[in-house]
């Protein structure tokens, strides 16, 4: 890559990223803030107090900021002059409160962001109108799961363009020299007052009543206070933190400066009168309600905000400058607007280089939108398991259930990091499998960071024995170990894009990832038979009951998915193996461990016979879960499902040249294809799968599927009245829409339907569902894996694909094809409609909506219409990588490096 300044800063030694977007969008109604009996997280803290509590772990605001230990926070504050509410952060419902489960109600967009941060933009959506809180709660109460979500736009709120645009932008003069420009636009025919409040505050670090305070905080209370007039400045806050020093944030024209103190409003929430008369939700107080003693007329407090009151005709743009500065300047506003301008145009000229030149324009913007996302939602993740289980000294003991009950077990959990979540309003916390996905597009632009990431995964503070935590709501539940994949990929892309082999990276991860495979040969394959269980598998809904929590008696579920996982998780440690063994040849002996691990799972898998049962059903032709009870009987649960595909995952090929510099692997490697072939021979009737053949004499195939399978698999996938929808792979067959799946238990039916959109079953609370929509990290996964096959194949094996079309693919092309239907989410069709935004023509065909992307958690079966939590970018942010490859070529297959020979003869 040429030597772009944006990459210059990546590369420094200067810290570029102390400042950037890592104030979460919520706080309220997580697992961190819940200190009650039962758990209940969204009602012990809800929305309503979040205005006037002050929060114990981390901070949330509008479009914020905040310093990489969450000393110093900025935000915006909005207000209409309708709302009963000051605007300082998003609202969304509860999962008790939405009929689909929690669900934010705001329109905001990432439109970008350097990978250092050094420039960012964002835009939020704000009505004139009263913000129509009741009538969302009572409107989404009414509705059941059958019916869709009730969204903000269907409230009419939007309507004759009666809103404001709010832009936020901020361009690094230096690592600690921050420019911060408003724009504000009304877009109604009238004329309307919007009340801009840029608010800056300290995490609140001295209330909790430890002598030399927990992580992150300091001895000493830091302070804020007016700095006097300043050039053509309206004045200045002075910011004074015993650890992160003095800073200055300068406000260009502000009418007015207000200060309080982050501290609970007990009075307002307990009853109890306040410490202090100047709380958190002074500004509320003093803007909406007009309680002018509210705010400290001392102007010195925690927690200060400037007061513009901007008078907008209708079109009209008014602009608002601030600066936060770690030093004091005498003109701040001087070169503020060609500092903003440069900065702009070098994260310009950094993706310029980034992006693939086959883009249109469209697709571009789509792509550079998606890796804002991805870099906007990296957010202060602050958790210490015992201090939250045992409660601080300065506030009141938590109750004694706590101690048996969330995650109890995991007292060596304490975090204190930059990760990168999957939602920062609806799942603003860690989840393993999500955050091993959104290293994979980040580290297109910021390896370095997505390496980061993936040490903190395996790190000991946030691991227990060896096992990886699944996500915050339950650390002891099953993931599917996707971060040996992740490590594996990254760790090729940044070889690739960067031009760097980071085997060091490589070999620490891979001593961490052996430690976990083994704990899941220990705990989740109990009997030994290289069958895995693993129960929820971040898989919700997609079985017919619960796997962790089984209706059925003496029973465990023999999982197609989990064991695919493993399949693909040896053949991964066997890919680094293999690597770390080009320049320490004892790795060879790891990989040929691991090689066994992946001959034992497969065969397990593939039904070899013996008292296994296997999960290869020979009638229908793909892999199924089974019922697995512990007198030896079994129960296949035949639900067409991407459990029953995910078997393709476990694929890799084997160059023969570099083979040829691994003797001691190579030899076992024939050894185990002799074995096997004599096995083929002996005992036909296993019909058990080819593991190793032979391609031509260049490549050797590792699968868990023989060529007979992967055709059946092929023939579903390709088929349209089962998986292949217009824009991508289905979750669950559409078999199942006329032909439901139900298994009984006591007279109770448990069934599983096709459901293209969102979840008809509250299982696991209903606010995602794998029950038929398309969901982006599987679809990724099956894609890769048939880039492999068609790799090794070549032109010799073809599908018919759609089914019935008559036209014959290899799978380098069928993969191309999936690639584009999943593309095809987001890009605009012949009628100019834009598949992701659904019946929506707010967001379809206005100029000031249509170019402005939502990346949702998961997409319509049907119509590809976005569902679920609307800026999970983490995952879907794949769509990043699948852009790169737009317009390049397939791999050159054998065929086609003869037919060039002949041509060379000739």
């Amino acid at each position: 890559m040429n030597p772009t300044e944006e990459l210059k800063r990546l590369e420094a030694k200067v810290p570029w990223k102390k400042w950037g977007p890592y104030l979460s969008e919520r706080a309220w109604g997580t697992v961190r803030e819940d200190y009650s009996s039962n758990g209940d997280a969204w009602d012990y803290f809800p929305h309503d107090m979040a205005r006037s509590r002050a929060y114990r772990w981390n901070e949330d605001g509008l479009a914020g900021i905040c310093d990489d230990q969450q000393f110093l926070c900025f935000a915006l504050a909005l207000w209409n002059g309708n709302d009963s509410i000051l605007k300082e952060r998003l609202f969304g419902l509860t999962n008790g409160q939405g009929n689909h489960g929690e669900d934010v109600k705001e329109y905001y967009y990432y439109l970008d962001s350097t990978p250092t941060h050094s420039y960012m933009k964002m835009l939020y959506k704000y009505p004139h109108a009263a913000y129509p809180y009741d009538e969302l709660l009572t409107e989404n109460a009414r509705r059941t799961v059958y019916d869709p979500e009730y969204e903000l736009v269907d409230t009419g709120v939007f309507n004759d363009n009666r809103y404001f645009d709010v832009w936020v932008e901020y361009a690094k003069n230096t690592p600690e020299d921050m420019l911060i420009r408003i724009n504000v636009t009304n877009r109604g025919t009238e004329a309307a007052t919007c009340h801009v409040l840029p608010s800056l505050w300290f995490r609140n670090t001295w209330s909790w009543g430890y002598e030399n305070g927990p992580r992150g905080d300091v001895n000493g209370k830091p302070k804020m206070s007016m700095a006097g007039k300043n050039g053509n400045a309206s004045g200045a806050v002075l910011v004074e933190h015993p650890a992160l020093g003095k800073y200055y944030l300068f406000a260009e024209e502000a009418s007015e400066w207000l200060f309080t103190n982050n501290e609970t409003n007990t009075k307002r929430l307990f009853g109890v009168e306040n410490p202090t008369p100047y709380v958190k939700d002074a500004f509320h107080r003093y803007v909406v309600q007009g309680e002018h003693t509210a705010v400290n007329p001392q102007q010195v407090g925690t927690k200060a905000c400037a007061l513009f009151a901007l008078n907008l005709e209708a079109g009209e743009t008014q602009t608002i400058r601030l600066r936060l500065a770690n030093s004091d300047q005498k003109k701040p506003f001087s070169d503020f607007d060609k500092v903003v301008e440069n900065r702009l145009a070098e994260a310009d000229e950094y993706y310029q280089q980034i992006q693939n030149s086959q883009l249109n324009e469209d697709e571009k913007r789509i792509q550079r939108q998606g890796f804002a996302g991805m870099l906007w939602g990296k957010q202060i993740y602050y958790y210490n398991v015992p201090q939250w289980l045992n409660g601080d000294p300065g506030q009141p003991q938590p109750p004694p259930e706590r101690q048996n009950g969330r995650n109890h077990t995991w007292k060596n959990i304490d975090n204190f990091d930059i990760i990168s979540m999957p939602d920062k309003w609806e799942y603003p916390w860690f989840a393993s499998w999500d955050w091993a996905f959104h290293c994979w597009p980040i580290s297109l632009v910021d390896p370095e960071f997505s390496k980061h990431q993936l040490r903190l995964i395996v790190d000991h503070r946030f691991s227990n024995e060896r096992q990886i935590p699944a996500y915050e709501w339950n650390f002891g539940d099953l993931n599917p170990p996707v971060v040996v994949w992740a490590t594996w990929r990254i760790y090729k892309i940044e070889a690739k894009q960067f031009g760097k082999k980071d085997r060091a990276f490589l070999e620490e991860m891979f001593q961490k990832l052996d430690q976990n495979f083994n704990w899941w040969y220990e705990y989740v394959d109990d009997e030994n038979r290289n069958l895995f269980e693993g129960g929820f598998m971040g898989l919700d809904n997609i079985s017919v009951f619960d796997r962790s929590h089984l209706p059925v008696a003496n029973a465990h579920i023999d999982q197609s998915d989990s064991t695919a996982w493993m399949g693909l998780y040896s053949l991964t440690m066997m890919q680094m193996a293999l690597e770390l063994a080009e320049t320490t040849p004892s790795y060879q002996k790891k990989a040929i461990t691991y090689l066994k691990h992946f001959y034992k799972i497969i065969g397990a898998m593939n039904n070899r016979g013996g008292k296994d049962f296997g999960l290869w059903d020979e009638k229908d032709g793909i892999y199924y879960d089974v019922l697995h009870f512990d007198n030896g009987d079994h129960q296949v649960l035949p639900v067409r499902s991407l459990v029953g595909l995910m078997p393709l995952f476990v694929v890799e090929v084997l160059d023969e040249k570099r083979l040829s510099r691994l003797s001691d692997f190579k030899t076992k490697l024939e050894k185990i294809i002799s074995e096997n072939l004599h096995h083929v021979k002996k005992d036909a009737m296993a019909n058990p799968t080819v593991l190793l053949t032979s391609g031509g004499a260049t490549r050797r195939l590792l699968a868990a599927v023989n060529k007979d399978r992967l055709q059946s698999l092929l023939n579903y996938i390709s088929d349209e009245t089962e998986f292949l929808s217009p824009f991508g792979i289905r979750s669950v067959s559409k078999f199942h829409q006329d032909a439901p799946y139900t298994y009984w238990v006591d007279n109770k039916a448990y069934t599983v339907n096709y459901e293209p959109a969102e979840s008809q079953s509250d299982l696991f609370g209903g606010n995602s569902n794998w029950r038929g929509p398309i969901w982006f990290p599987i679809n990724f996964l099956l894609i890769e894996s048939l880039q492999k096959f068609g790799f090794y194949y070549g032109d010799s094996l073809t599908v018919e694909f759609p089914k019935g079309s008559g036209k014959q693919m290899p799978l380098s092309e069928v993969a191309k094809e999936l690639s584009a239907r999943l593309i095809r989410i987001f890009t605009r069709d012949g009628k100019g409609q834009r598949p992701v935004f659904g019946g929506t023509q707010l967001f379809q065909t206005e100029p000031n909506w249509k170019d402005y992307i939502f990346f949702y958690e998961y997409f319509h079966g049907e119509n590809g219409a976005g569902l679920g939590a609307s800026h999970q970018t983490g995952w879907t942010g794949l769509v990043i990588k699948l852009l790169q490859q737009v317009g390049k070529k397939a791999p050159t297959t054998e065929k086609k490096v003869a037919k060039k020979k002949e041509k060379v003869s000739a």
